[in-house]
């Protein structure tokens, strides 16, 4: 799709109380957005919600959190496998390895895997949750074969210095939102980060049933492109296309 000039590089539309609606209101205002789930069954909803929404794009989730918890056991896991073969775009997926999984690593270390071994026959963009599992995440990726083939993308990037220069050298992409920017190390990353490899995310709705306001989160998106203007010292314009140009080759937008 031409004329977007912005791109939402993980959201959750699906959440929103009319998904179309809010779809409508980014393409409106030029931006597209890659809506990810959190389980094989959210994924065939917003599916079909957003068929026939040329900005958008729709990931095939199998979240840590909801894997840490149970909500999606073996039965999901094998959705998504199947699933998996017929989509390009898969998020959001990974590994939380913070306190509020504490407890199910296992369930989520066999459950990552299998996601893994669905994405080796590269070509797919993936949405990665990591938390305190940014290493975990890049080994079992490169154990399975699904590193080098695919365009790897984490989400709200929290690893440690050495971990981000891994992902670097590895060719991963790196989605940014306020929250990252608000703090002294995220504002350090983003500036660190290659050019190349910026995006920009919102990470909204938070849950389900939220509100979402489309002209308030591509006004977030808008700001954001100055706060990372200022602080690597760069061209804003020139930043901003670079950006779009980045989402809109990985969403083949």
């Amino acid at each position: 799709m031409t004329g977007l000039q912005l791109f939402d590089m993980h959201c959750h539309l699906d959440f929103a109380p009319d998904a179309r609606a809010a779809a409508r209101g980014l393409a409106k205002r030029e931006a597209g957005a890659f809506s990810v789930t959190v389980e094989p069954s959210g994924f065939e909803r917003s599916s079909a919600l957003l068929a026939g929404c040329e900005n958008m794009r729709v990931g095939l989730g199998l979240h840590p959190w909801w894997v840490a918890e149970g909500r999606c056991g073996e039965a999901d896991v094998e959705a998504f496998a199947r699933l998996a073969r017929a989509t390009r775009f898969i998020g959001e997926v990974g590994l939380d390895f913070g306190k509020r999984c504490e407890g199910a690593r296992e369930a989520q270390v066999a459950a990552f895997a299998r996601v893994a071994e669905a994405c080796v026959d590269g070509g797919r963009v993936l949405s990665v949750h990591a938390v305190r599992a940014t290493a975990d995440v890049l080994d079992a990726l490169a154990g399975a074969g699904a590193l080098g083939g695919n365009a790897v993308v984490f989400h709200w990037f929290s690893g440690t210095s050495d971990e981000l220069g891994r992902a670097v050298d590895a060719g991963c992409f790196f989605s940014l939102n306020p929250r990252m920017l608000a703090s002294r190390r995220g504002r350090a990353y983003a500036r660190a980060i290659p050019e190349d490899r910026l995006l920009l995310e919102t990470d909204a709705p938070g849950q389900s049933g939220d509100p979402y306001d489309p002209a308030a989160e591509v006004a977030l998106l808008e700001r954001m492109l100055d706060d990372l203007a200022d602080l690597r010292a760069v061209s804003r314009g020139r930043l901003a296309a670079r950006i779009a140009e980045t989402g809109a080759r990985l969403l083949d937008l």
